[in-house]
Protein backbone atom coordinates (compact mmCIF):
# COMPACT_ATOMS: atom_id res chain seq x y z
CA UNK A 1 0.00 0.00 0.00
CA UNK A 2 1.21 3.70 -1.38
CA UNK A 3 2.01 5.94 1.82
CA UNK A 4 -0.56 8.43 0.32
CA UNK A 5 -2.99 5.69 0.20
CA UNK A 6 -1.97 4.91 3.98
CA UNK A 7 -2.84 8.45 4.67
CA UNK A 8 -6.22 8.90 3.43
CA UNK A 9 -7.13 5.95 4.85
CA UNK A 10 -6.08 7.23 8.12
CA UNK A 11 -7.80 10.41 7.21
CA UNK A 12 -10.98 8.62 7.29
CA UNK A 13 -10.44 6.67 10.58
CA UNK A 14 -9.90 9.94 11.87
CA UNK A 15 -13.15 11.51 10.64
CA UNK A 16 -15.12 8.80 11.89
CA UNK A 17 -13.96 8.92 15.33
CA UNK A 18 -14.14 12.82 15.04
CA UNK A 19 -10.80 13.71 15.44
CA UNK A 20 -10.95 17.36 13.77
CA UNK A 21 -7.47 18.34 14.90
CA UNK A 22 -5.83 14.99 13.01
CA UNK A 23 -8.82 14.92 10.42
CA UNK A 24 -7.19 18.69 9.21
CA UNK A 25 -3.38 17.87 9.33
CA UNK A 26 -4.00 14.70 6.86
CA UNK A 27 -6.15 16.32 5.07
CA UNK A 28 -3.64 19.30 4.44
CA UNK A 29 -1.01 16.75 3.55
CA UNK A 30 -3.21 14.86 1.15
CA UNK A 31 -3.59 18.34 -0.70
CA UNK A 32 -0.01 19.04 -0.61
CA UNK A 33 0.91 15.65 -1.98
CA UNK A 34 -1.96 15.90 -4.80
CA UNK A 35 -0.81 19.07 -5.89
CA UNK A 36 3.14 17.05 -6.00
CA UNK A 37 0.77 14.45 -8.49
CA UNK A 38 -0.04 17.33 -10.56
CA UNK A 39 2.98 18.64 -10.72
CA UNK A 40 4.91 15.52 -11.88
CA UNK A 41 2.12 14.04 -14.30
CA UNK A 42 3.29 14.86 -17.48
CA UNK A 43 6.67 13.31 -16.83
CA UNK A 44 5.82 10.46 -14.55
CA UNK A 45 3.61 8.87 -11.53
CA UNK A 46 4.44 9.93 -7.91
CA UNK A 47 6.52 7.70 -5.97
CA UNK A 48 6.89 7.12 -2.46
CA UNK A 49 9.87 8.78 -2.32
CA UNK A 50 8.00 11.74 -3.37
CA UNK A 51 5.31 11.55 -1.03
CA UNK A 52 8.41 11.22 1.32
CA UNK A 53 9.84 14.47 -0.20
CA UNK A 54 6.33 16.24 0.66
CA UNK A 55 6.14 14.83 4.28
CA UNK A 56 9.62 15.87 4.92
CA UNK A 57 8.97 19.46 3.91
CA UNK A 58 5.47 19.58 5.37
CA UNK A 59 7.44 18.54 8.56
CA UNK A 60 10.40 21.24 8.44
CA UNK A 61 7.62 23.72 8.36
CA UNK A 62 5.99 22.71 11.16
CA UNK A 63 9.01 22.77 12.63
CA UNK A 64 10.59 26.25 11.87
CA UNK A 65 6.63 27.68 12.81
CA UNK A 66 7.18 26.00 15.95
CA UNK A 67 10.61 27.84 16.66
CA UNK A 68 9.17 31.25 15.73
CA UNK A 69 6.02 30.67 17.95
CA UNK A 70 8.18 29.96 20.52
CA UNK A 71 9.83 33.10 19.62
CA UNK A 72 6.72 35.27 19.39
CA UNK A 73 5.84 33.71 22.53
CA UNK A 74 2.20 32.03 21.19
CA UNK A 75 2.25 28.59 23.00
CA UNK A 76 -1.20 27.98 21.83
CA UNK A 77 0.01 27.78 18.39
CA UNK A 78 3.29 25.86 19.52
CA UNK A 79 1.03 23.13 20.76
CA UNK A 80 -0.79 22.83 17.90
CA UNK A 81 2.31 22.74 15.48
CA UNK A 82 3.61 20.31 17.70
CA UNK A 83 0.56 18.29 17.56
CA UNK A 84 0.35 18.29 13.91
CA UNK A 85 4.75 17.51 13.81
CA UNK A 86 3.45 14.16 15.80
CA UNK A 87 1.44 13.25 13.32
CA UNK A 88 3.34 14.33 10.11
CA UNK A 89 5.90 11.98 11.83
CA UNK A 90 4.16 8.83 12.08
CA UNK A 91 4.69 8.65 8.27
CA UNK A 92 8.37 9.28 8.55
CA UNK A 93 10.83 6.68 8.65
CA UNK A 94 12.69 6.76 12.29
CA UNK A 95 15.30 9.32 12.24
CA UNK A 96 19.33 8.19 12.94
CA UNK A 97 20.86 9.33 16.45
CA UNK A 98 23.59 11.97 16.16
CA UNK A 99 25.91 8.96 16.73
CA UNK A 100 24.89 7.29 13.26
CA UNK A 101 24.80 10.04 11.30
CA UNK A 102 28.18 11.18 12.59
CA UNK A 103 29.49 8.00 11.83
CA UNK A 104 28.27 8.29 8.17
CA UNK A 105 29.71 11.81 7.59
CA UNK A 106 33.35 10.87 8.65
CA UNK A 107 33.04 8.09 6.21
CA UNK A 108 31.64 9.96 3.50
CA UNK A 109 34.73 12.80 4.73
CA UNK A 110 37.29 9.88 4.32
CA UNK A 111 36.17 8.69 1.11
CA UNK A 112 35.65 11.77 -0.61
CA UNK A 113 38.87 13.38 0.44
CA UNK A 114 37.18 16.38 1.68
CA UNK A 115 39.61 18.70 3.97
CA UNK A 116 38.42 21.84 4.00
CA UNK A 117 34.94 24.02 4.01
CA UNK A 118 35.08 24.19 0.07
CA UNK A 119 34.58 20.48 0.11
CA UNK A 120 31.00 20.87 2.35
CA UNK A 121 28.92 20.81 -1.32
CA UNK A 122 30.58 17.74 -2.11
CA UNK A 123 30.09 16.29 1.06
CA UNK A 124 26.53 17.50 1.55
CA UNK A 125 25.57 16.01 -1.89
CA UNK A 126 26.30 12.58 -0.83
CA UNK A 127 25.34 12.73 2.99
CA UNK A 128 21.76 14.40 1.81
CA UNK A 129 21.11 11.15 -1.19
CA UNK A 130 22.80 8.46 1.68
CA UNK A 131 20.33 9.90 5.11
CA UNK A 132 17.24 11.05 3.11
CA UNK A 133 14.44 10.86 5.35
CA UNK A 134 16.71 9.49 7.80
CA UNK A 135 18.08 12.57 9.26
CA UNK A 136 17.57 16.07 9.51
CA UNK A 137 19.24 18.59 6.99
CA UNK A 138 20.50 21.12 9.63
CA UNK A 139 22.02 18.23 11.78
CA UNK A 140 23.58 17.00 9.05
CA UNK A 141 24.79 20.43 8.01
CA UNK A 142 25.95 21.54 11.55
CA UNK A 143 28.10 18.49 11.70
CA UNK A 144 29.67 18.75 8.34
CA UNK A 145 30.86 21.99 9.18
CA UNK A 146 31.98 21.01 12.44
CA UNK A 147 34.49 18.07 10.89
CA UNK A 148 35.32 20.42 7.74
CA UNK A 149 35.99 23.94 9.89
Amino acid sequence: MSLETTIQADMKAAMKSGNTAETGTLRNLLSKLKDERIKLRPKREMTDEDALRVLMTAAKQRKESIELYQKGGRQDLVDQEEAELKIVQRYLPEQMSETEVSKIIDEIISTSGAASMKDMGKVMGQAMGRLQGKADGKLVQNLVRQRLA
